[in-house]
């Protein structure tokens, strides 16, 4: 496919194409336009299957531009025995070409290491039976070995001390040292993206919201943003900046939770207790809005579900002011005690060669001093007219990952203050209209965790035939494994939680 076919059906985030006039590449050209892409600074923001009839599959790529701000689409046809390995000459694909196996049975050719990543029986249960028998097959209970003297395993989980989600995680040590982990996960698979089929209906938005409970607002943002691209509607000023609030209110809460939990992971009481105080207090914020404290329903296609008026904006503004002064005390704390900062620098640390390869996103990749922020590369929203400031650290490694959150809350901070001191006027929300047959539309979100990636598309009847959707938890859980080689495996806790990943929003 040439360059200029390329431009034709690239779009930005918030946009609708109609897939009519998606150009079909071969298999070849697929392979060779995403590892050039990558190769030139672009990301794989998702890579997914489609069926187009019963003998045929339909391989996407969503290729972000981050440095021209545009999203270029790629599609192929498959064999019916499946499609060469990306993963050999592109990293990035590794985790995506495993699911497509799992679900679909569509085998790529060439991959080192087709095991699960979640559990479930696949979608396409005949042509999984029958590419099967064309290859070894790698059970859930597989894992990689590390042989020689004195090399021993160390399985934890599934299932965990008191309400953490469940994931196994098994250690290939020498000694107190890691030299390898692998990562299980999958076990509370719920079927998100198959219930959204010939969607949307009533139950769509509730989807959404907990989809990741922590992240209810950044899902349910960029659900909206989806319709609201294949619909062809602008939301209000005013609706554009209540959701940007609430998105930035949901940022500050979590990466106030991770700051305390990084701190008591080392022993550090003082600031695990002063966080976990204040998270309660952002979340409150977020509940004096629409009356749930996650957020649910203030997102709503066509705008928001609540407004903030004059009076409220004064009162968010002064428990705003006060949570800022508690964070700086107890944030500060950390950096000024030796014992936190011998625990946290140097430990779990990921070079920027290494994010670039595997493709993280979020806190993660900002940490290794790369400036991925989709509010900045792919602006929607109240973004595309107010900037935040890029939060970066280049260590990559605990210390990092905690830095740029608090650099993170304080520029979110920020923006809240100068948005709610001049609210603009407009309504809440805007008409939706039926949903086009036969199109494309893909919307990227910042989350608190990374980027948030929906892509909606629509059938002969205007209905959702896929939707697929990928959460930042989904590029970074290979960067936590990572993260722990070399290191004492009593530094997991804390290489843990300065990931912070979702299991539920990964076992979509």
């Amino acid at each position: 496919m040439s360059d200029s076919a390329h431009e034709r059906f690239s779009l930005s985030s918030g946009q609708a194409k109609d897939i009519r006039n998606a150009p079909v590449i071969s298999m070849d050209a697929f392979q060779d336009a995403v590892i050039h892409a990558v190769e030139e600074g672009g990301r794989i923001s998702a890579l997914f299957a489609q069926p187009i009839h019963d003998r045929c599959m339909r391989l996407w790529a969503v290729l972000s531009q981050d440095n021209i701000s545009r999203i270029l689409p790629l599609c192929a046809d498959t064999e019916d025995d499946g499609f060469p390995s990306l993963t050999p000459l592109c990293a990035q694909a590794h985790w995506f070409e495993r699911e497509i196996y799992e679900q679909w049975g569509l085998l790529p050719k060439g991959h080192p290491w087709l095991k699960p990543i979640r559990f479930h029986a696949p979608y396409g249960q005949n042509r999984h039976q029958s590419i099967a028998k064309k290859t070894p097959e790698i059970g859930v209970a597989d894992f990689f070995q590390v042989k020689g003297e004195e090399v021993h395993e160390v399985a934890v989980g599934p299932v965990h001390a008191g309400i953490i989600e469940p994931g196994h995680f098994r250690f290939q040590c020498h000694g107190e040292e890691v030299l390898h982990l692998e990562i299980s996960l999958g076990y509370q698979h719920r079927g998100v993206e198959r219930h959204l089929s010939c969607g949307p209906d009533k139950r769509t938005i509730h989807y959404m919201e907990t989809l990741s409970g922590d992240t209810s607002i950044g899902h349910t943002t960029a659900y909206c943003q989806t319709i609201e691209a294949l619909s062809g509607i602008q939301i209000s000023a005013r609706a554009q900046v209540v959701r940007g609030i609430a998105l930035e209110l949901e940022r500050i809460a979590n990466h106030t939770g991770d700051m305390g939990a990084l701190a008591g992971d080392v022993g550090f009481l003082p600031t695990l207790s002063y966080c976990g105080r204040i998270r309660g207090d952002i979340l409150n914020m977020t509940g004096l809005i629409c009356g749930n404290r996650f957020g649910r329903g203030i997102i709503k296609p066509g705008g928001v579900g609540f407004d903030i008026d004059a009076e409220m904006a004064k009162t968010l503004l002064s428990r705003l002011d006060t949570a800022e002064k508690d964070l700086t005390v107890a944030i500060n704390l950390l950096w000024k005690t030796s014992s936190v900062m011998a625990r946290f620098e140097g430990t779990g640390a990921i070079s920027r060669e290494m994010a670039e390869l595997m493709g993280l996103v979020g806190p993660a990749v900002r940490a290794c001093g790369i400036e991925r922020d989709v509010r900045k590369d792919m602006p929607e929203g109240i973004f595309r007219f107010t900037q935040i400031p890029v939060s970066t650290w280049n260590t990559g490694d605990v210390l990092g990952r905690a830095h740029v959150r608090w650099l993170e809350i304080q520029r979110s901070i920020a923006f809240i203050r100068e948005q709610l001191q001049s609210l603009p006027e407009g309504q809440l929300q805007s008409t939706l209209h039926t949903l086009p047959p036969n199109s494309l539309a893909i919307s990227l979100v910042e989350g608190w965790r990374g980027e948030i990636c929906h892509v909606a598309l629509t059938d002969g009847q205007g209905r959702f035939a896929t939707y697929k959707i990928v959460d930042p938890s989904f590029h970074n859980w290979f960067g936590l494994a990572f993260a722990l080689r070399n290191q004492q495996i009593s530094d997991f806790p804390l290489c843990n939680k300065s990931f912070n990943l979702s299991y539920c929003g990964h076992d979509l």
